[in-house]
């Protein structure tokens, strides 16, 4: 019962509050329009309220949209390159505030077009870089040689190619060697001298060959089996020749301070890249020359 009386009571209270709701709710107050005449307020706005009404937003100017919209329709349409327009009059005072703070950039520079000569001149040395190039890569100049046939049947090598030089690097005499040893020494220019050497003497201008191709045994020794040099897989090095013209020699630098680092480094980045790596330390028929060759070994490379 005590519940009940409370719920009465507490209806019998709220029905004069109900019956005092206003007959109006408030409403928000539009936004006048910058150009248009102030708006009325409503009968239940008050005077404060009404102060209180902001502005639209002014409209886009007619002539920055249009060229909005003709930029728009140019990269769509792809008939004409997009091209910056000059800058609107309502642009300016932004324009030279960027011109005027060292740090801001007013417009971004767009790069001069190559000339016709300097495209034409490039491609035609692209072209007879592929015309002299072997092995398939423009970047080992030469000429096929084909087929060459050896004094004995040990000798000899199916596809030879004389090279003239490997990625930019001349070489002092061409060598006759096969395609895969072409290639392994391409990489070992590019992985062993040009980081060995860098700008050391203006960097690496020619490589000093002492032996490539020749129908002979190993060392030129009586009864030993066929050289690798036999079979157009090999190549020595004996010196690099820097663009200052001058030298470094294996026989005269290895055991130095100044030109010891860049050889070991040059002998160690050959491992791996070739099947035979030999130096000054493997024995004594190596003294002078770094001895590279393309055979496979079951062990994985042989350096010395």
């Amino acid at each position: 019962m005590r519940y009940l009386f409370g719920f009465l009571a507490a209806f019998c209270l709220s029905g004069p509050v109900l019956a005092k709701a206003p007959v109006t709710s408030l409403t928000p107050v539009a936004r006048m329009d910058a150009t248009a005449a102030p708006v009325v307020a409503a009968s239940n706005t008050t005077p404060e309220r009404a102060g209180l009404a902001g502005f639209r937003p002014s409209a886009r100017p007619e002539v920055f949209e249009a060229a909005l919209a003709a930029q728009l329709l140019r990269r769509m349409t792809r008939l004409e390159p997009v091209e910056r327009a000059e800058p609107l009059p309502f642009m300016e005072p932004l324009l030279a505030f960027a011109t005027a703070t060292p740090q801001a950039v007013a417009r971004t520079l767009r790069p001069e077009r190559r000339s016709q000569s300097l495209v034409q001149r490039v491609m035609a040395q692209r072209q007879q870089e592929v015309r002299g190039s072997v092995c398939g890569d423009p970047a080992i100049q030469g000429e096929r040689v084909g087929f060459v046939p050896g004094r004995i049947s040990a000798c000899g090598i199916d596809d030879a190619v004389r090279v003239r030089s490997v990625d930019g690097i001349a070489l002092t005499q061409q060598p006759m060697i096969d395609c895969r040893t072409a290639k392994a020494f391409k990489q070992w220019v590019n992985r062993g001298v040009k980081p060995a050497i860098g700008s050391r003497g203006g960097g690496v201008a020619r490589l000093r060959v002492a032996a490539h191709y020749a129908c002979r045994t190993r060392n030129n020794q009586p009864g030993a089996k066929v050289s690798e040099h036999g079979k157009g897989r090999a190549i020595d090095i004996s010196g690099i020749i820097l663009r200052d013209g001058s030298e470094i020699t294996v026989l005269q630098g290895w055991n130095t301070a100044r030109d010891g680092q860049a050889l070991r480094q040059m002998h160690g980045r050959a491992c791996g890249i070739f099947g035979t790596v030999l130096g000054p330390e493997s024995d004594r028929f190596h003294q002078d020359h770094f001895h590279f060759d393309t055979a496979r070994h079951r062990n994985g490379s042989y350096c010395r």
